[in-house]
Formats: C-alpha cells, structure tokens, sequence
C-alpha cells in the first residue's frame, strides 16, 4: 500500500485512490487451468468467512465516519486487505492471473490493487453511502455478465494455447477494477466514485 499520492497538477485529474497494478506476463499453466474452479474453493471460502467478519468492520466504520468524517487507520487497512484480497481471488479465477494468491491479501500479485491511505471524507456521503452506489452497482451488474463470458472464452484460450490472450487480460482487468472500485467505495475506502476510465 502506497502511503503517499502523486501532487496534483493543475487541470490534471489525481489518480483514483483505488488503482490495479498488473505485472501479469499472461502465460498459464495449463493444468491449473483446468482445474482452476477446484483450486479457488478453498480461497472463495476464505474470502466468505473473512467477508462477514469485514461486514461487522464496515458497519463500525460507517458509524465511526459519520461522527470523525474519516475511517480510522486500523479499520482501512483490515479492510483494505480484504478488498485486495478478494481482487487477487477474481484475478486467479478469471484467468486474469496465474499464480495460486496468498491468504493474507498481501500486495505483489501479477493483478494487484494499490489502496491509498485513509483520507477525509464528507460525513453526508458516508450517511449515504449505501443508496449513492446503486448506480455503481447497476453497472457492476452488468459488467460481471460479460466478466463471465470473457471467462469463459479465456478458459478454453488458456487451456489450449498454455497462454492467456492480452485482449481477453484486458477486458478482465477493466472489470477487477471497476469491481474494486466499488467495493471500495460501498466499504468506505474512499470517497471517490468508481470510475470508468483509468483517472
């Protein structure tokens, strides 16, 4: 997690606080490939059970924000590393990423996501923040459908050419982020809305 942001520039757009960082040299190992579903269950359980325990956190948050007009820092980076978590997880079962991800949500996977600090944040929004995603989550809807397509077009790609086709990487990508975007913005990570472009 990075602990400084880039100054802005005037008439520059800063970067969104919530950013995916790939490394990804897009080869695949075909066996894990076709075995990918049954080696992801033992982490989709994890993501389940450290899940309810982020639901609790994020509820204490959302009380915590709406009287201090920011998240405390111990509470961001629990839930942080939950969201990177849970990015690293999509990331190896969509294809998007090959190697097998760490338990614990530490940064450095081929997809990963980079968390800006906790920041202040208006305490409306964060009254709020729950109705003013819906839109977000609409079109988060929308994307995972194509998300599985692209899936499933990835997988039978990785299978039989042992390798992962950028195009298909990239479409993938665009959903982790947005996905972690708005999960990040629904768990009171940042006040910035998700976006649909890289700013």
């Amino acid at each position: 997690m990075s602990d400084q942001l880039p100054i802005p520039v005037a008439g520059v757009p800063a970067p969104h606080p919530i950013r995916i960082i790939v490394t990804d040299d897009l080869v695949r190992s075909r066996l894990t490939v076709f075995f990918r579903l049954l080696l992801a269950i033992p982490l989709f359980v994890w993501a389940v059970l450290w899940g309810i325990a982020v639901w609790f956190v994020v509820i204490v948050a959302w009380i915590v924000g709406i009287f201090a007009g920011r998240v405390p820092d111990g509470i961001h980076g629990f839930v942080a590393s939950y969201v990177r978590f849970t990015t690293h997880v999509n990331a190896y079962f969509s294809i998007a990423a090959n190697p097998y991800p760490s338990f614990s949500g530490a940064a450095g996977y081929p997809v990963d996501l980079e968390i800006a600090p906790p920041a202040p944040q208006s305490r409306l929004t964060i009254f709020f923040r729950i109705l003013l995603a819906i839109p977000a989550v609409i079109v988060l809807y929308f994307l995972n459908a194509v998300a599985q397509l692209v899936m499933f077009a990835a997988w039978f790609y990785a299978l039989f050419a042992g390798r992962m086709h950028q195009s298909l990487r990239d479409v993938l990508v665009y959903w982790l982020r947005y996905n972690a975007q708005t999960v990040a913005y629904l768990f009171l990570l940042t006040q910035r809305y998700p976006s649909f472009s890289e700013e």
